[in-house]
């Protein structure tokens, strides 16, 4: 039993290290079971911590020893600067696809009208981060959001009440939910990773997050080619369609979306580590 916050936070990541993961993982696992943001937490290191409070805190440590992501474990993600409910019906939400968010609001800036009202859908919503963010952030919007997943939809639809965003969710494959009308900006984070690309995954991802999510046929092209061949008639003129890519799938995903919009302006977009990550289609004829 460690009588310190500061001697169960070190005993926990000298653990985790020797078990191959994050020691950083330990700080948050504390801080959940604490109920202090890093600040709080830095301030009561010398603090006793409670019998109670280690125990809990020392089954989690030990639960993410063995390959269960904590984000998991805990039941939820910080994402553009809001915490979403995440469990295993769900991916759980990646930073660098807050950078999808960054773009899309400054896209639509130049793109829309001020006072337009503009109609987005997020294909394949997982958590919700997405779309719930993208009308956190642009107001103005309508979203809608789609996913194959009942369960994955019970979690995106909590999320959307927890964080009071207005967001209509359809249950359905890809597009077809949403096939009968125009819309201004389409995105999607789709299931992407080839099935040859599975022993690359750590097992944190293999074991654990859902693999209708994770992966798709035909090298992980799959679904972005079927939703190329549909969105021409599916879009507005202007609009913007935003996929979220693999690092190595850039030109075949651009040169999808030139083939069904050969006028647009179809621009593959590097991430903050300077890797392909999302491909931009912009149709204004």
């Amino acid at each position: 039993m460690c009588k310190t916050t500061y001697e169960a936070l070190t005993r926990a990541s000298s653990f985790l290290e020797e078990n191959n993961r994050e020691k950083e993982v330990a700080r948050y696992l504390l801080q959940h079971v604490l109920k202090k943001n890093y600040s709080e937490l830095m301030m009561a290191m010398y603090e006793e911590i409670s019998q109670e409070a280690f125990q809990t805190f020392w089954a989690y440590v030990e639960e993410h020893a063995t390959g269960r992501p904590f984000q998991y474990i805990i039941g939820q993600e910080t994402f553009y600067g809001r915490d979403f409910i995440v469990n295993e019906n769900v991916l759980i939400p990646r930073p660098e696809t807050e950078e999808l968010i960054e773009d899309v609001k400054k896209r639509a800036l130049k793109l829309f009208d001020i006072n337009k009202v503009i109609q987005v859908a997020d294909i394949g919503t997982g958590s919700g981060a997405i779309a719930i963010s993208i009308k956190k952030e642009m107001p103005h919007t309508i979203v809608t959001a789609t996913d194959i997943s009942t369960e994955a939809l019970r979690v995106a639809m909590k999320n959307a009440q927890r964080l009071e965003a207005e967001v209509q969710f359809k249950q359905g494959d890809l597009l077809a939910p949403i096939a009968n009308r125009k819309w201004d900006i389409i995105l999607s984070n789709p299931p992407y990773i080839g099935q040859h690309e599975a022993d690359s995954l750590s097992d944190t991802v293999i074991e654990y997050e859902p693999h209708l999510a994770l992966f798709a046929e035909e090298d992980g092209l799959q679904l972005y080619r079927k939703m190329a061949e549909q969105l021409p008639a599916m879009m507005n003129i202007p609009s913007l369609i935003g996929f979220e890519i693999g690092y190595e799938q850039g030109a075949a995903v651009q040169k999808m979306l030139q083939k069904a919009f050969p006028n647009a302006a179809v621009e593959v977009v590097k991430d903050i580590n300077k890797k392909n990550r999302f491909v931009f289609c912009t149709i204004n004829e």
